[in-house]
């Protein structure tokens, strides 16, 4: 008789091992970079790792006079950072300044949100041959590039298992009209995300994963010509016949940098309502 077995007559009691399976992220140290409103999908994403309990960094885009310093500080202050930091991702000494910061006053990093994107609003109308070289270059740099030495800057200070998400679109890989520039800044950027994973996973299992969001209406959104159109024509073809919300896209960044998703790397996560998998 195997041991352990039932005797003669004996019930078989089925053992079930229950593991507690709670998205959370009580302590976790994440940096959210790229919240410029209320309608910003990274705010949405701030919202919902507050909610699991992360303790968040916060930084903004500085200006002259200051003004998107205190609207964002405005906006975040319910969720109470610990860090609020000025942050232009063209600026590499001030990339270097938030990490120093960082490493002074949290020691460690668990999670890094890159929620960072842009093109002029000339460049996202009309025909993609008419993109101008400085323009492409800005996109680019700005949209795809900053997630390299953000996690250069990030790699030293990351923990055991930290995570990293990003924000891709489905002109990435298909020709939307008018996204132009951007779609192929999109594509630069998911093809960093693999790149990225291969770099950062052997030593301290660090992942990172993309969010492919569909269409939501954000200030940024609004400079892409005939927006509105294309969020009309997910809400007539998606299966679920609707866009998906900032706090959707939240809850998505919330698990990918939870110990849920601790299998997932170098992925490209469709946060649209099923819209991607539609022929036509």
């Amino acid at each position: 008789m195997i041991k352990g077995a039932p005797g003669k007559g004996e019930l078989l009691k089925p053992f079930i091992c229950f593991q507690k399976m709670l998205l959370d992220l009580s302590g976790k140290k994440i940096l959210v970079t790229g919240i410029a409103n209320n309608r910003s999908i990274a705010w949405g994403i701030a919202q919902q790792l507050k909610a699991a309990g992360a303790d968040l960094g916060i930084t903004y885009l500085p200006d002259d006079k200051g003004r998107f310093e205190s609207k964002v500080r405005e906006l975040t202050k319910p969720l109470s950072p610990s860090l609020f930091l000025p942050l232009n991702v063209q600026n590499n000494s001030q990339i270097e300044e938030v990490f120093n910061e960082i490493k002074s006053k949290w020691g460690v990093l668990d999670g890094l949100v890159h929620c960072l994107a842009f093109a002029g609003k000339e460049e996202l109308v009309g025909d993609y041959s008419a993109t101008t070289s400085e323009g492409f270059s800005r996109a680019l740099d700005i949209s795809a590039y900053s997630l390299a030495p953000l996690c250069k800057y990030a790699k030293p200070l990351f923990s055991e298992k930290a995570g990293v998400v990003t924000l891709t679109y489905l002109g990435a890989e298909r020709a939307i009209p008018n996204y132009n520039v951007m779609g192929v800044a999109k594509a630069a950027l998911e093809a960093s995300v693999r790149y990225l994973s291969a770099e950062l996973g052997a030593e301290k299992q660090v992942r990172i994963n993309a969010i492919s969001a569909g269409p939501i209406r954000t200030l940024a959104s609004s400079a892409i010509g005939g927006i509105l159109d294309m969020i009309h024509n997910v809400e007539e073809k998606a299966p679920l016949r609707r866009t998906v919300t900032q706090i959707e896209v939240g809850n998505a960044a919330a698990f990918l940098l939870s110990d849920l998703s601790s299998g997932i790397s170098g992925q490209t996560i469709y946060v649209d309502a099923g819209y991607c998998i539609n022929g036509m």
